[in-house]
């Protein structure tokens, strides 16, 4: 079993940064694949970047340059760096694990809310 806090949403202007993090309980993170989803009002959730054990990094192609996802397996934490934040990034951003050898194991953090605005 494996639980996921995130925090370091808020409220941002246009153009500022924030760092997202997602902290893991549980034994093994490493053998787990780390992504960030967001889901904006009346939208369904979608993929912003996943990254492996072994640290390869995948991201979806509106956030590429402005968003870096990063782990620190010593700390059993994963992040989200934010940078040049625009509205339409505004969502509740979600941490999901996923065990890269036994694909039925999956956990997914409560969110924690983004908004950017002026």
């Amino acid at each position: 079993q494996v639980q996921l806090v995130e925090s370091g949403g808020g409220l941002v202007q246009p153009g500022g940064s924030l760092r997202l993090s997602c902290a893991a309980s549980g034994s093994m993170f490493s053998l787990y694949r780390m992504g960030w989803y967001r889901q904006a009002p009346g939208k369904v959730r979608e993929l912003v970047a996943t990254i492996t054990g072994v640290g390869i990094a995948n991201y979806a192609d509106g956030v590429k340059g402005r968003f870096t996802i990063s782990r620190d397996d010593a700390k059993n934490t994963v992040y989200l760096q934010i940078n040049s934040l625009k509205p339409e990034d505004t969502a509740v951003y979600y941490c999901k694990a996923e065990h890269m050898f036994r694909s039925s194991l999956e956990y997914w953090g409560q969110g924690t809310q983004v908004t950017v605005s002026s």
